[in-house]
């Protein structure tokens, strides 16, 4: 009893008087220890045990399991084995966690045919475990085909699906999953939304998050879920709808440290470096210390601003002030802010005197900055390191063959485009998604695949001639093709996102605020474009690309030009 409530003292007291201790009572005492973090007493009480059964070693997995520590979880579940202790479900379900935490397959599939074997087959919570399991694990079909073999789903059966679609970035199926759910009439629950929730972030699925979010205010107002506000947060900040995301963080209570770094991250990403400054200086007043995942968001903010005293100044205090080692990201946010700023010196000095290798990513900040100041020596420098690293990556290849285009470099744009054919690679394709009346619908570049194809097109006509008269002249250095300027012209009018827009043009009301995701960044030409485009037609345009968020007001962009 005085385990359980957490009074170890007067546990330990008890224990160690008693005259009888039997395995009851040793586990009783483990369980007090693991749950307060106690591993190593556990452990060495454990030991202590003369007969050792089911319940205590599951006692000792689940504290392992429960405290993060899941390669010893299994570990000793392994010793289990060779103690010839006949593991229970609870054993089970614990180990089949920790397998789905660490990705363990090959010990989870053991664990199936142990289940199989033991014809628990139909045990609606070692299903579900499995279900996780294999979905955490990345192997999804089999963890719907479990789904789909159920015949009574529980709330638990749904959320570990929908969940691994979420875990495994496959977000299209995790809605269309929660959609399936709604048709069911299964009530979700806090666990369900913090599962779906990053999907609409993801997608720009606004409308639907909008729905989560009353629906949690009609029936769960008072619940203190702080990953679920966390998760709210986010999910307005990524879906461009920033106001909403401070609506939710300001009525939060208590606040968490990771809703503070998410209200950070979303000021940083729309572009509103100091409102996210202001915001960390405030955290940090109400006692809040800032962790790593804090300065990536800081750093974020500083960069998409070009604030390069500012970033300079907080990656210090990062190092000094709070005794953070610099990670990848923290670099990564350096470099891009320096690129950006044309300081190639200072940025070269930087990964120079990194603690570690400078990953993809960085590389591909600086080849991304040469692109921007049509540097060419120092793109191929940084190319060369990116087609070491990550040699079937496309990207490289695309960034360095936009550098030689604007360089009018025709020759080596068609060398870059003879690599990517012999090595089989492709370009990633530009696709932008927009929702509108709770649907998401999805553009690529060029696509005629939309049933209002036709509409959409003629949308397009009409937005180019429009901006012919307002004088907008196409910027076609970017277009990769060494081709005459009439078909160039031609090719940008087809990107992705003025697909999505024309499409939102003809679909929604006059003055309805069009929001567009699009997966790789904006090109110039098309923001140039879009910035027009929000004049002539008195629309809000919120865009959001690889990198960050562009509000389109009136001919001018939130951005600033600075991208």
């Amino acid at each position: 009893m005085y385990a359980q409530n957490g009074e170890l003292g007067y546990a330990e007291l008890v224990f160690s008087k008693s005259s009888l201790r039997d395995a009851v009572s040793f586990t009783a005492l483990i369980t007090g220890y693991t749950l307060r973090g106690c591993l190593d007493d556990a452990r060495r009480l454990f030991e202590e045990i003369p007969v050792r059964d089911a319940v205590s070693w599951n006692a000792m997995i689940a504290g392992y399991a429960q405290s993060g520590r899941f390669e010893e979880a299994l570990a000793f579940f392994q010793e289990m084995k060779r103690a010839n202790v006949a593991p229970n479900e609870s054993t089970m379900v614990t180990v089949l966690s920790a397998c789905a935490q660490s990705g363990s397959l090959e010990l989870g599939n053991w664990v199936r045919s142990w289940i199989e074997d033991h014809g628990l087959g139909s045990n609606l919570r070692l299903v579900n475990a499995l279900i996780d399991m294999y979905s955490k694990c990345g192997d999804l079909d089999k963890a719907r085909d479990l789904f789909e073999g159920i015949c009574e789903k529980d709330i638990i059966s749904w959320n570990v699906m929908i969940g691994g679609y979420s875990h495994m970035n496959s977000y299209k199926e995790a809605l269309a999953l929660f959609r399936k759910m709604q048709q069911s009439n299964v009530e979700p629950n806090d666990v369900t939304f913090v599962s779906i929730l990053p999907a609409c972030a993801y997608l720009g699925a606004l409308d639907l998050g909008k729905w989560i979010h009353a629906y949690i205010d009609k029936k769960f107002l008072g619940l203190t879920n702080t990953s679920l506000w966390t998760s709210l947060i986010d999910m307005y900040a990524k879906c461009g709808n920033i106001e909403a995301a401070k609506q939710v963080f300001a009525g939060m209570k208590p606040k968490s440290l990771g809703s503070w770094n998410a209200m950070i991250s979303g000021l940083a990403m729309h572009g509103h470096a100091n409102m996210a400054l202001e915001l960390f200086r405030q955290m940090r007043d109400e006692g809040f210390k800032p962790d790593d995942i804090t300065f990536v968001g800081v750093l974020s903010a500083c960069s998409h601003a070009g604030l390069v005293d500012l970033g300079h100044q907080c990656f210090s205090s990062m190092v000094e002030d709070y005794d953070i080692s610099p990670k990848l990201q923290h670099y990564g946010c350096m470099i891009d802010l320096l690129g950006r700023a044309g300081l190639f010196d200072e940025a070269e000095a930087l990964m120079k005197n990194m603690e570690m290798k400078p990953d993809g990513a960085i590389w591909g900040s600086l080849l991304g900055a040469c692109r921007v100041h049509g540097n060419v020596e120092l793109g191929e420098f940084a190319a060369k390191h990116l087609f070491e690293l990550e040699p079937e990556n496309p990207g490289a290849y695309v960034l360095l063959s936009n550098i030689y285009a604007t360089a009018g470099r025709w020759d080596d744009v068609a060398r870059i485009r003879t690599k990517l054919n012999d090595k089989g690679m492709k370009k990633v394709p530009g696709c932008s998604s927009i929702e509108v009346d709770s649907v998401v619908h999805e553009f690529l570049v060029g696509d005629k695949v939309h049933e209002q194809s036709q509409d959409i097109y003629k949308m397009l006509d009409e937005i180019d001639q429009l901006l012919e008269k307002a004088g907008h002249v196409p910027d076609t250095s970017e277009v990769l093709y060494d081709m005459d300027e009439e078909w160039k012209e031609g090719s940008l009018s087809h990107h992705s996102e003025k697909l999505a827009i024309a499409f939102g043009l003809i679909s929604t009301k006059p003055e309805t605020t069009i929001r567009i995701v699009k997966n790789l960044r904006v090109c110039g030409n098309c923001h140039s474009a879009i910035k027009m485009i929000s004049k002539i037609f008195n629309r809000e345009i919120i865009a959001r690309d690889r990198n960050r968020f562009h509000h389109f007001i009136d001919g001018s962009c939130s951005c600033m030009d600075y991208w």
